[in-house]
């Protein structure tokens, strides 16, 4: 594998490439992203089914021992809340329109790849660190060690958005609240003990806005440590690649270096918090231009908007949408004109009222 530091090297060495490459047309500044637990919505597999995304997803399903085709297409919202199958769904959902992407566009060697908590198997996966069908299975087994997780105690989490994060985690510190997802400069998830939950919004500033989330429980904290040792005996069973191309962490944004690496980060995110904050300027330092979201997107889109203004974003909410991202139209970034988000891009600026407003696992 390159060393890391020679991302930089590698991509000025391919830079006149992009356009020859037979896989279609290149995008130089391109990062692709992988949403989290909290994106998935009714019927999202229905825009990408073709007959071979069919087969491909009856043999995922016969790993995972999920039905994945009937999730994506026919489940109602009050079904996807399961964490046991919302996980799996959400990655094989974006790893077929990563497929799309690829025959359509040649993604550049150097182009970054990062995903939100469960979506990191997604990131993973295109980066050569494990095949597609072992983020699918590793996602499955993630789930249900987190829902088993969740009826050991009586927890939740709350979605945060206020301009004084300091004292938000203070008196976070105070109930005995855990920050899950540090996703900007202004929203936070916090977690924990419900009752203690419950409290929150009488002890915060008038101008911090808290939502309860419709999840199951403390996730990315000690409450998840039995999933955490039920995941990794799973996790331990895969032999990893070493990352084809940067790798973020969704820990602290860091390039991951090995694929051991990778694996070891994966298994101690169920427990440690989402920093999504750190991933966006990972990306930044990266010289990211163009960020594609993989479906269900549009929640770090909108999450990009405030947190790297300057780049463009093209969520992926039809195949539609991926011609836009080869002729080279995506959102713009802010400041300039801008096509209208979609709902879930709204919501996310007022964290909203549904799990969809913001991921959690």
């Amino acid at each position: 594998m390159r060393p890391i530091s020679h991302w930089g090297q590698l991509r000025e060495e391919l830079s006149g490439m992009d356009e020859s490459y037979p896989g279609g047309r290149g995008l130089s500044g391109l990062a692709v992203l992988a949403p989290g637990q909290g994106a998935q919505r009714p019927g999202m597999l229905l825009p990408w089914l073709t007959t071979d995304v069919r087969q491909l997803l009856d043999v995922w399903s016969q790993q995972c021992d999920v039905d994945l085709l009937g999730l994506g297409t026919t489940a109602s919202a009050a079904d996807l809340v399961d964490t046991a199958v919302a996980q799996p769904l959400l990655v094989a959902t974006a790893l077929i329109a990563y497929r799309r992407l690829a025959q359509r566009v040649s993604v550049p060697a150097w182009a970054p790849v990062a995903g939100h908590s469960v979506g990191e198997l997604v990131a993973m996966a295109i980066a050569d660190v494990i095949t597609e069908q072992e983020a699918v299975v590793l996602a499955a087994a993630r789930g249900r060690a987190m829902a088993a997780a969740c009826g050991l105690d009586r927890t939740g989490m709350s979605a945060v958005m206020g301009p004084d994060v300091p004292t938000i985690l203070a008196v976070a510190t105070d109930l005995g609240l855990t920050p899950a997802n540090v996703n900007s400069s202004r929203q936070l998830v916090l977690a924990g003990d419900q009752e203690r939950l419950r409290r929150l919004a009488d002890r915060l500033p008038a101008d911090v806005k808290v939502v309860p989330l419709k999840v199951a429980g403390a996730f990315h904290t000690a409450y998840m440590r039995p999933a955490q040792q039920m995941f990794a005996r799973v996790a331990d069973r895969v032999d990893p690649g070493d990352p084809s191309r940067p790798l973020l962490s969704n820990a602290d944004g860091r390039t991951i270096e090995t694929g051991t690496e990778a694996m070891v980060r994966l298994v101690a995110q169920i427990t440690e918090p989402v920093r999504w904050d750190l991933c966006m300027a990972g990306l930044g330092d990266l010289g990211v231009s163009l960020a594609v979201e993989l479906p269900p997107a549009g929640v770090l889109s909108g999450m990009l908007r405030h947190g790297l203004p300057h780049v463009a974003r093209r969520p992926l909410i039809s195949p539609e949408a991926l011609t836009e991202v080869e002729t080279g139209n995506a959102t713009e970034p802010a400041g300039q004109h801008r096509a209208a988000a979609p709902p879930e891009m709204k919501v996310q600026h007022g964290v909203g009222n549904s799990t969809a407003s913001t991921h959690v696992a």
